[in-house]
């Protein structure tokens, strides 16, 4: 029998941490999370995700009173004003491979948003596609690169039966410096060149005054993807909270803006793919011997993923995406990531895709976000 449980105080909340780090005991590619930062993203008093959104977390429990499965339901205020659908979310699921276990969570949680009053739900999205989302459905023989999920090969199996179906499809594509194309590297610069002389220029972002940057780089966020199914904008304080983070781990190198005459209208940011350390933080604990590893990430990463690359409507089709591409792998190679990941990329993305197939990127990953329409199923 399945007994499922609302997390309401710090015991609950770390048996709900905790789930993962067991059911991926045994799991070489699993990449431990690291307790602090899940700590931060689930604490609705402190992420400002919660300012316009609600969230409540569920554990599952069997009969000897041990976690076998978890989940998050949710709804988002923003998504529903910018997409203009009453839709929630499911996230930071896992569970062990048992179809029981899997209906009284999804049960207890539609049972949450249908009292909140939405149509359905999206998902997983941890808490939202500004985080970690998806289900990892190919690619499992692989660790994943930083900020993206990998998970049981029998969640895809288990949420179809439950009733989910695929909303879309999200790729990672794998890149190599050394496999770029020198047609692309010369094409690159010809195009940098003309853009040049109509007042389009590319730089680096500069971290010593990123006050200035930052609202810069928010509004190209919110711009190049306001379109693009699934994309939530980001509030002011949500965005200087992730590019205070950000800055933490990554260089100037691998961060880029173009300006058209100073406007911003570009940016691509990459960030060293610290799950390579994090990999062996097999309980997810940062200090405190973990944290002198961290600290000297630098010198032991040899990969790095291509996190965002946004180009504003109207200077799509320039070639922008190109030069970003290739200057970003290029200032990579300079501190030692000879390898990438951009991801995550919609299946629908045309351009994106064909822009990191001329690149000679592999598509390696996929991963799916489902959906739940609460009048199409019953419970």
């Amino acid at each position: 029998m399945v007994t499922i449980k609302r997390v309401q105080d710090k015991r609950d909340l770390n048996r709900f941490i905790d789930f993962p780090y067991r059911l991926y005991s045994g799991d070489g590619n699993y990449v431990p999370e690291l307790r602090i930062m899940q700590k931060e993203t689930l604490n609705k008093k402190k992420n400002p995700f919660f300012k316009h959104a609600d969230a409540d977390y569920f554990i599952a429990l069997n009969d000897a009173g041990e976690v076998v499965g978890r989940i998050g339901a949710i709804t988002n205020q923003v998504y529903v004003d910018h997409w203009k659908e009453n839709y929630g979310f499911f996230g930071f699921f896992e569970t062990v491979n048992d179809k029981e276990v899997v209906k009284a969570l999804f049960d207890t949680a539609i049972d949450w948003l249908k009292n909140k009053g939405v149509d359905g739900f999206y998902g997983p999205m941890n808490p939202s596609t500004n985080d970690t989302c998806g289900t990892l459905i190919e690619g499992f023989d692989t660790p994943p690169y930083l900020m993206m999920v990998h998970n049981k090969e029998y969640y895809d199996d288990l949420l179809r039966h439950y009733g989910l179906t695929k909303k879309m499809d999200l790729i990672s594509w794998e890149l190599f410096e050394e496999k770029i194309p020198e047609r692309m590297i010369t094409l690159s610069e010809k195009i940098e060149e003309r853009l040049k002389k109509q007042g389009i220029i590319f730089r680096q972002a500069d971290f010593k005054n990123m006050k200035e940057e930052a609202p810069k780089l928010r509004h190209i966020y919110n711009k190049a993807w306001e379109k693009n199914w699934g994309f939530m904008p980001m509030t002011e304080e949500e965005f200087d909270a992730l590019a205070g983070e950000l800055k933490m781990i990554t260089s100037p190198e691998l961060v880029y803006i173009v300006e058209d005459k100073g406007e911003p209208v570009a940016f691509a940011a990459s960030l060293p793919n610290v799950n390579e350390i994090f990999i062996n933080f097999r309980n997810g604990r940062l200090f405190p011997v973990n944290f002198l590893k961290m600290i000297r990430f630098k010198k032991k990463v040899k990969s790095m993923r291509v996190l965002t690359l946004g180009i504003i409507e109207g200077y799509r089709k320039t070639g922008i995406d190109a030069c970003l591409y290739v200057k970003t792998t290029k200032g990579g190679a300079k501190l030692g990531y000879h390898r990438g990941e951009a991801s995550w990329i919609l299946e629908t993305n045309g351009p994106m895709n064909r822009a990191l197939e001329n690149m000679n990127g592999v598509p390696y990953k996929k991963y799916r976000i489902y959906q739940y329409h609460f009048k199409n199923n019953k419970i």
